[in-house]
Order: structure tokens, then C-alpha cells, then sequence
């Protein structure tokens, strides 16, 4: 339910905080006080269309914030949720409008789209009028308003469910279907080609591994060459090797011959010796790492050039051609197992249908039965709303061939207004008046089925009183007891009955300036009393209209 609206600077509004109960509220005032404001204000906190003309003048931007308090298993809940948006705690509405037109909108303080706002607000707040009846509006919420009242909740959600099963299926078959011809088209060229591919067997990585290999073994190649002449020159028939061998011995011969002359020129020598044995072993042992099988080297290159030429062959990559392979095979199994697979798919599907069809049929028969029933419900509130002669007619067109998720049923409200007269659709039929009659017979048709925990008139009862207006205010108590009733009115029949009644008036701003400011006030059972004399009397209250408030009062007690 609505718990607190609180507005600021909108249009005559300067500031403004409301609270309110549970069951009927009513609000009256003057024509021109303002009652609309708060509506329209209402309304902009859920997401409805905004208007830099709403801010109050001499301001960049007003604000209105409107706070509910929901159970925790409301869909307005579930919907924030699925959106990401907090809901713990009350649901707090903010909607900033600046005086440019631009607007933002906040849940619980987080910024929200307007339309995600508009989707929350339509399932707290129902705001009902002469001019906007919106559940009467749309003939899908026919259909959504009928199987509130008969509750049949679970079984539209089945047969959504077993809709979508089928639609799905049919979907896999189209799609099998599709892919089994598409291959019957192509198998020759599936069947040589996943042999090709399974000739060639090529694995995940062996395009870079064989390159990795084919680079390092021809860098061998062009290293073997100069590494084989440095072994020549090192071991072969002109190693200098034997030659510095005998020098130095010759030398050591000579050494004792000169003591102190060629000791130290020997000494170098042998350790040039050992330095060129050493770099004999170390040139033999790299020309043994430089070996390889030159038909290594080709079997790589070949292998290489087999899968890159299976790669242009079928434009993919050489790393995609392992999942290539799989990809045909199972296309080639798909084609071989085809028909089979149809056949068992054709038989899902009708399977599907025959369980939607089934449901939907149940689904259709108890919409027919319950349609009577609410109609029989409607029919029965509207003598004393001064619509005795009139009918209310549930109009249910049942078309198997029109499958829908809700079902294979069309539902919509036809009135007749007067005997002899065509029915028709309630929307084209019924005036003003008329519809907001309706409209409020059928809500208290539903209960609180179908409907949002709170529910807004807007002056359902214009053009209407005495008797009338008495039935219509019983009606809005009765329908309090189950949902929070708001209802702006101008009957003093309606105002009596109110649990909590809120008097709409303009005067002098608080701020001194000559602005005019809306003000609204919770009125004690004294005040009840003179505004609802005023309403009875009009400008010039009358003890006789005092006595009539007061009886009012006491019979609604």
C-alpha cells in the first residue's frame, strides 16, 4: 500500500508530506484547489510522463517521492530484483523533474529507467478515472482481469509453459530439418572430404610444432657447414696441430742448449696445444648436434604443405581444421541418422501440441464458465449504481487455430446500456460516467483479485448522486476492506464513508511571497462535519446541511 507521498515545488504544491492508512481515503476540496496536482503528482512518482510546466514557478526542479510498503513476494519486488534494484525495506519512488523537461527517476535510491519505474508503479498503483481506465482499456487485460477472478493463476502459467515446449520443439525440427537437407545437397563432398580429413588426421598445435622443427633443422643445415670446415681445419690432413707438436718438441731439444731463452716461448706453445685439443672435442661434439635426417626435413615440409593445402581448400585456418573434421563428421552422421531423427522430432512436436491443445481446451472451458459467473457478479452490482437496465457481457471468441502462450482465447467486456440497444465493446458503448460505473462494479467483482494494492478514483462519481452516489461510496468502503481505496470526490455520500478524509485547499504560500500554494490537511471528525456540509450546501453552509453532514457521518460510522 501507498504509505507516504511527499512532493516539492510542483506546480501549485509548495511543500507538501502525506500519510495514509489503510482503507478508503477520500480527498475533496474546491474545484481548482488542487486535487488534480496531486494525482498528476502521483503519477509522475511511477513512472508517468513528465513536463517541465509541473515545476512550481520560480523553480529549476521539483520532486515528488512516494513510499509503499509491499510484501516481500510482490511482483513489484520480484521485478526490482530481476533488475538489480535493492528492495529491502520499503519501495521508495523518486522522481526529480527539472523545469528544462528532463527527469530522472531513482528506486530506493538507485537510478532506474522510467519505463522500468512506469512497469513497478503499474503493479502498486491503479489510478482510475472517467477518462483512464486503463484495465478496461486493453482487451489482453480482459483476459489477465477474468482469470484473476476465476483464479486460474496456474493453469495460464501451464499453458505458457507448454506452449513455449511446443514452439521450441518446432523450432528444433526446423532446424534439424534445414540442416539435413542442407547436407543431403552436399554429401558427396561431405563424404570425400571428412575421408580426406580423416586421411590427414590433423591435431590441435601440429602446424606450429612441425614448423617449430622445420625452422630449427634447416638453422642446422646452414650451421653444419661452417662447423664440418672448422673440423677439417681442426682434425684434418692440414691441422696445424702435428706441426706445432714437433716444433715444440724441437724447441724443448734446444732449450738445454740455451738455458733461459725458450723456456717460456715452450710453456705457451704446449698451452696452445691443449687449447686446440680442447676445441677439436668441442667442434666434434657441435657437429654431432648439428646431424639430421635430411629426409626428416622433407617429411616435415610435406606434411606442412599437405595441411596448409587443406587449409585453402576449405578457407579455414590449419588450427581449425581438427574441429572441421568433427563438424563434417557429424554432418555426415546427422545425414545417415536423419530421417530418424526427424521422424522421432516430428513425433515431439506433435506430442507438444497435442498436451498445449489439451491444456489451452481445459484452460478455455473453465474462462467460459468463470465468464458468466463475473458477469453474473458485474451484473449483480449495477441496479443500484443507476445502471439497472444495462447488461455487462463477457465475450469469449475461442479459436484453436490462434495459439497463443495465454491460451486460444479472446476475451472482451461488452456492454448494453439500455434494452434494445446494440452491445458492444465497453470502451465504445459506455460514456464517461457509465464506464467509471463499470469499472467500479467490476472491481468490486474481483475483490482484491487482478488488482494493485492500491487503487485510485478520480472522481468516479461526477454527475451522479443521491442514491447513486450512497452505492457507489458503499461499493469503494467494501473494496477497502481489501485493497487501500483513494478516492478524489466531490459526493458528500462517498466523503461520509471514509476511513481517512483529506481537505484540498489553496492559499497564501508559506514563504510570504503572493505565490498561491496547494496545502492539504487531515481532517478531524468537527471538520468532517463542515466539509461535508459545504459539499451538501455549497458556498453557503446551512444548519440544515450541518444536520444532514452529522447523519451522513453517523450512519457510516
Amino acid at each position: 500500500m501507498l504509505i507516504q507521498l511527499s512532493i516539492r515545488d510542483i506546480v501549485l504544491i509548495e511543500r507538501l508530506d502525506l500519510a495514509f492508512e489503510i482503507g478508503l481515503s477520500v480527498l475533496t476540496g474546491e474545484t481548482g484547489a488542487g486535487k488534480s496536482i496531486l494525482l498528476d503528482s502521483l503519477s509522475l512518482a511511477l513512472g508517468g510522463r513528465g513536463d517541465g510546466d509541473l515545476v512550481r514557478h520560480g523553480e529549476d526542479k521539483g520532486q515528488v517521492t512516494a513510499v509503499f510498503d509491499v510484501g516481500m513476494e510482490h511482483g513489484a519486488r520480484t521485478l526490482l530484483r530481476e533488475n538489480g534494484i535493492d528492495d529491502e525495506g520499503d519501495l521508495i519512488f523518486r522522481r526529480q523533474q527539472s523545469a528544462d523537461g528532463r527527469t530522472k527517476a531513482y528506486v530506493n535510491d538507485q537510478p532506474v529507467s522510467v519505463q522500468l519505474m512506469r512497469q513497478a508503479g503499474q503493479l502498486l498503483v491503479e489510478i482510475h478515472g472517467q477518462h483512464d481506465d486503463r484495465a478496461l482499456v486493453d482487451t489482453n487485460a480482459h483476459r489477465t482481469l477474468l482469470d484473476a477472478f476465476a483464479g486460474l493463476t496456474d493453469e495460464v502459467s501451464e499453458v505458457a509453459r507448454l506452449y513455449r515446449l511446443w514452439r521450441d520443439s518446432e523450432r528444433t525440427l526446423k532446424k534439424h530439418r534445414e540442416k539435413v537437407e542442407s547436407a543431403a545437397r552436399e554429401a558427396d563432398y561431405l563424404r570425400s572430404s571428412v575421408e580426406e580429413l580423416e586421411k590427414l588426421s590433423p591435431q590441435d598445435g601440429e602446424e606450429e610444432e612441425l614448423a617449430d622443427n622445420r625452422q630449427k633443422m634447416m638453422k642446422a643445415e646452414r650451421i653444419a657447414g661452417d662447423i664440418a670446415e672448422a673440423s677439417e681445419f681442426l682434425n684434418g690432413n692440414a691441422s696445424p696441430v702435428p706441426h706445432i707438436a714437433s716444433l715444440v718438441r724441437r724447441l724443448e731439444r734446444k732449450s738445454h742448449e740455451a738455458p733461459g731463452l725458450l723456456e717460456d716461448t715452450v710453456t705457451l706453445l704446449d698451452a696452445a696445444l691443449d687449447q686446440l685439443s680442447n676445441a677439436q672435442m668441442e667442434v666434434e661434439a657441435a657437429l654431432r648436434k648439428t646431424e639430421y635426417d635430411p629426409r626428416e626435413l622433407e617429411r616435415v615440409e610435406e606434411r606442412l604443405f599437405a595441411l596448409r593445402a587443406a587449409s585453402r581448400k576449405y578457407s579455414v585456418p590449419v588450427t581449425e581444421l581438427p574441429a572441421l573434421a568433427v563438424r563434417m563428421i557429424a554432418d555426415l552422421a546427422d545425414l545417415d541418422a536423419g530421417e530418424e531423427r526427424l521422424a522421432r522430432l516430428d513425433a515431439e512436436v506433435g506430442l507438444a501440441r497435442e498436451n498445449y491443445d489439451a491444456a489451452a481446451r481445459s484452460l478455455s472451458d473453465k474462462r467460459h464458465h468463470a465468464g458468466t459467473a463475473l458477469a453474473g457478479a458485474v451484473m449483480a452490482e449495477l441496479p443500484a449504481l443507476k445502471l439497472e437496465r444495462a447488461r455487462f457481457m463477457v465475450e469469449i471468441t475461442t479459436d484453436a487455430g490462434e495459439a497463443l502462450a495465454e491460451g486460444i482465447d479472446v476475451v472482451e467486456f461488452h456492454v448494453q446500456t439500455n434494452p434494445g440497444t446494440r452491445p458492444g465493446s465497453i470502451m465504445k458503448v459506455a460514456s464517461g460516467g457509465e464506464l467509471s460505473r463499470f469499472l467500479l462494479a467490476l472491481k468490486v467483482a474481483l475483490a482484491d483479485r487482478g488488482s494493485a494494492p492500491t487503487l485510485v478514483f478520480d472522481e468516479i462519481d461526477t454527475g451522479v448522486g443521491g442514491a447513486v452516489a450512497d452505492a457507489i461510496g458503499q461499493r469503494l468502503k467494501r473494496l477497502s476492506e481489501r485493497v487501500q481505496v483513494l478516492s478524489v470526490t466531490h459526493a458528500p455520500q462517498v466523503a461520509a464513508r471514509a476511513a481517512t478524509h483529506l481537505l484540498i485547499s489553496k492559499g497564501p504560500s508559506a514563504d510570504g511571497s503572493e505565490k498561491i500554494a496547494t496545502r492539504v490537511a487531515t481532517m478531524a471528525q468537527k471538520d468532517r462535519t463542515e466539509e461535508i456540509a459545504r459539499m451538501l450546501a455549497g458556498a453557503s453552509v446551512t444548519e440544515e446541511a450541518r444536520a444532514a453532514a452529522k447523519r451522513l457521518l453517523a450512519g457510516n460510522g
